[in-house]
C-alpha cells in the first residue's frame, strides 16, 4: 500500500502548481504585451513611412510658393518701377506747365509794356526797367 503523502511533498506539489501557474500567467502577460508593443512598433514604422512622405511633399509646395513669392515680388517691383515713372513723368509735365505759365505771363507782360511805351513814344524799355518790372 502506498504511504499517505506527507506534508513536504504535498507542500512541494503545491509550490510547483502555484510556481507554474505564475508561470503561465507570466508568459500570458508577456505574451500581450510583446504583441501589443509588436502592433505600436508597426504604427510607429507606417507612420514614420507617412510622414516622411509628407514631409517630402510639403518640400516641393514649398520650392513652389518660393518661386511664386520669387514672381509675385518681380511683379511688384515692375509695377512700382512704372508707377514711379508715371509719377516723375506727371511731375515734368506740372514743371513744364508752370514754366509754361510764366512764359505766358512774361510775354504778356512785354506786349502790354510794348503797347504803352508805343502809345507814350518812348518806344522802348527805359533803363532798369526788364520784362519783370523795374530793377
Amino acid at each position: 500500500m502506498p504511504s499517505p503523502p506527507s506534508d513536504a511533498t504535498e507542500a512541494a506539489r503545491r509550490t510547483a502548481e502555484a510556481r507554474a501557474a505564475v508561470t503561465a500567467s507570466l508568459a500570458s502577460v508577456g505574451a500581450s504585451v510583446d504583441n501589443e508593443m509588436r502592433t505600436r512598433t508597426a504604427d510607429l514604422h507606417g507612420n514614420s513611412v507617412a510622414i516622411a512622405k509628407q514631409e517630402k511633399e510639403l518640400g516641393k509646395q514649398t520650392a513652389a510658393l518660393a518661386k511664386q513669392t520669387g514672381e509675385w515680388d518681380k511683379l511688384l517691383q515692375e509695377g512700382t518701377k512704372k508707377l514711379n515713372e508715371v509719377g516723375d513723368i506727371q511731375n515734368w509735365a506740372e514743371m513744364l506747365e508752370r514754366d509754361l505759365l510764366v512764359l505766358e505771363e512774361t510775354v504778356r507782360l512785354v506786349e502790354g509794356k510794348k503797347s504803352e511805351q508805343t502809345a507814350s513814344g518812348t518806344g522802348g524799355w527805359s533803363r532798369g526797367n526788364g520784362p519783370f518790372g523795374p530793377k
